[in-house]
């Protein structure tokens, strides 16, 4: 038993990791497959969390496709919970290599997943939706690749470090439109808030005030969007929170944009109150600490938070166990994923057979003792962007493991 509904009936969980097909070491074969068309089988069968699996072979070929088991579904799609009890609905049993969604050799020439999603139409109502990301990061990495033919590391490595704000740039649009030169005439304040919009550098740098302010109006417009829309689910169940669906970002945007009156929220007389009244709040929000407008940049707002585990029940030993709190730029919706509570735990940039020209980076070093010097090793390099070898270097230091004398 997991929970109970809004009716209050007893919900259990059917989880693929409680089968024994779940577990195994069947991606050790990888190590013994020939082929592309090996390796694709060999993810499939693996016991191991689905996840997104890319491959490229040694005779040029891609591919992509799914690790892990993935079940038979029959009666139902995934998507809502629904009871098994009567028989009508449930799993036969799991689906086998042909039947995984492949993609392999594309005529782009080209792959990229970015936690987003790959497949449509019959492939995904047999995959279902898995909570996969809104697809504005993927496109970003898309476009990047599809501008040329060939990279170096040092390109790829500037391309997980892109920063730029495309997501964000119709709600900037939508921002200054709403700040009219009426509506400034209403409040003066309003002025201030425009032209940190205007000048916002079309990054999710951490100086920028636009930034950030951009980003927090589409969430203070959400919010009153959806509030109403939502008002009957939370009634149900105070616990929904319709965030956690996040593909909200098309159907937000439809309303903003066609502003049906008969889904304007009735506290508002028209649609261009609503957005007003969001350009209003987040003002008010970032200001009520009495620090001006221009302290409240992404920068500080977007710090890092890596902690060991100890230190959150003995805070105490933060300086020792914790990594250093710093403003980074980045942010959900673009290649630099970077928020307050998440992040990008590596990046790698490798070309088989060309292991020294390799990048690798870590947000924390290799020692799991805090007062060695290389417990930190990795995360200057990582939170600044700056390229650091895959390879080791020279030897410098040797630890030796022997008995204990008497």
């Amino acid at each position: 038993m997991v929970d109970r509904d809004d009716r209050g009936r007893l919900r259990a969980l059917r989880w693929v990791a409680h089968d024994l097909r779940a577990v195994n070491l069947g991606l050790l074969a990888l190590e013994r497959a020939d082929t592309l068309e090996m390796a694709l089988d060999t993810a499939n069968r693996a016991g191991a969390p689905t996840q997104n699996f890319l491959l490229a072979g040694a005779d040029g070929r891609i591919a992509w496709t799914l690790s892990g088991p993935i079940p038979r579904r029959f009666g139902h799609d995934g998507r809502l919970p629904s009871s098994w009890a009567d028989g009508r609905r449930g799993w036969s049993g799991w689906l086998e290599p042909a039947e995984y969604p492949r993609i392999v050799d594309p005529p782009s020439g080209r792959l990229w997943t970015a936690n987003g999603r790959v497949v449509d139409g019959a492939w995904l109502d047999q995959l279902g939706d898995g909570g996969y990301a809104l697809g504005a990061r993927a496109r970003q990495i898309r476009d990047v690749l599809l501008e040329r033919d060939r990279f170096d590391e040092p390109d790829f490595l500037k391309l997980q470090l892109d920063d730029r704000a495309l997501f964000l740039e119709r709600w900037r649009e939508l921002l200054l439109a709403t700040l009219t030169p009426e509506a400034i005439r209403a409040d003066s304040r309003r002025d201030e808030v425009k032209r940190w919009v205007a000048d916002w550098g079309g990054r999710a740098a951490v100086d920028s005030v636009g930034y950030r302010l951009v980003r927090a109006f589409r969430e203070e417009v959400r919010d009153r969007v959806f509030g109403p829309l939502t008002a009957a689910c939370r009634q149900a169940d105070p616990r929904f929170d319709y965030t956690l669906f996040r593909q909200h970002e098309g159907p937000l945007w439809q309303l903003v944009s066609r502003r049906p009156p008969h889904l304007l929220d009735p506290r508002y007389p028209d649609w261009p109150a609503l957005l007003l009244d969001a350009a209003d709040a987040v003002r008010e929000k970032l200001t009520a600490d009495d620090r001006p407008l221009a302290a409240h940049t992404w920068g500080d707002y977007n710090r890092t938070g890596i902690r060991h585990p100890f230190s959150r029940i003995l805070p105490w030993l933060s300086d020792w166990l914790d990594m250093p709190t710093l403003s980074l730029p980045g942010d959900l919706h673009m290649p630099r994923i970077q928020t307050a509570s998440s992040g990008a735990s590596e990046r790698l940039v490798v070309a088989p057979g060309q292991e020294t020209a390799g990048i690798l980076h870590l947000p924390g070093g290799q020692s799991g003792h805090p007062l060695s010097p290389f417990y930190r090793a990795g995360f200057d390099d990582w939170a600044k962007g700056k390229p650091s070898p895959l390879r080791p270097g020279s030897t410098r230091y040797r630890l030796g493991l022997g008995p204990a004398r008497r």
